[in-house]
């Protein structure tokens, strides 16, 4: 099987594990959707026919990561037809059975589809950059929203990052030895007899809300005045 070379990938997915505080496989499953986005580029701008390439059309097709020889592989799922209408969903029972001689139309077979290393171009690599940064984002949030999740509605320990307008934000855990996040603390959930609060200072904070989907800003919500908090604490 062909493969497109990442020298440095392991180094890589190392340092952005750690910069974001991710595990690896959510840094690997992100590149693996980025570089998914710039093979869908390379095909748009190689296409060698008249295509409608609507939203659906790419759905048969993988990115296979090779953390160890540093490189990518794509990968097609194609249905096994005797008369092919689209080479990149279908493949001839001619063709498979060169290799596969028991192989029936109807079936479905797994086909490298990895482009040249040259080929796969400038503009490629930059749609799998740009992607890549929101697909991070992405794992984050969806880790975010599961390690929180179950937790709404309780305290936890927050300190004091910075200030943002009128709301403080927070770092905040789901418990000892996992990885800060950051969460809001709005200027309606202060308590007025507590500001200003102080860079770095900890305290006590119930957890309001755990939005789902992207937003800008933290995922999540705490507060200082509701009566969640204050039954904690007496």
């Amino acid at each position: 099987m062909s493969m497109l070379k990442l020298p440095g990938l392991s180094g890589m997915v190392e340092v952005i594990s750690k910069e974001r505080n991710l595990p690896k496989h959510a840094v690997q499953n992100a590149l693996r959707e980025a570089l998914l986005k710039g093979y869908e580029k390379f095909r748009k701008t190689y296409r060698t026919e008249e295509i409608n390439f609507d939203e659906e059309y790419f759905e048969n097709f993988d990115v296979e990561l090779d953390i160890d020889n540093e490189g990518f592989r794509v990968l097609a799922t194609k249905t096994i037809l005797e008369n092919v209408e689209n080479t990149d969903h279908q493949i001839s029972l001619a063709e498979v059975r060169e290799v596969a001689p028991e192989a029936q139309a109807g079936g479905t077979v797994v086909v490298d589809v990895t482009p040249e290393q040259n080929d796969f171009g400038r503009m490629a690599a930059i749609q799998t950059k740009q992607v890549l940064a929101q697909k991070l984002r992405d794992q984050q949030r969806r880790l975010i929203q599961d390690e929180f999740q179950d937790l709404e509605g309780t305290v936890l320990q927050g300190r004091v990052l910075r200030f943002e307008n009128s709301s403080v934000v927070m770092a905040v855990s789901s418990g000892f030895g996992q990885p800060e996040v950051e969460a809001e603390l709005p200027k309606r959930e202060q308590l007025p007899s507590e500001r200003p609060y102080r860079p770095n200072s900890t305290l006590k904070v119930y957890l309001k809300k755990v939005y789902e989907g992207s937003r800008r800003g933290p995922q999540l919500m705490v507060s200082r005045a509701d009566a969640g908090l204050v039954v904690y604490l007496f």
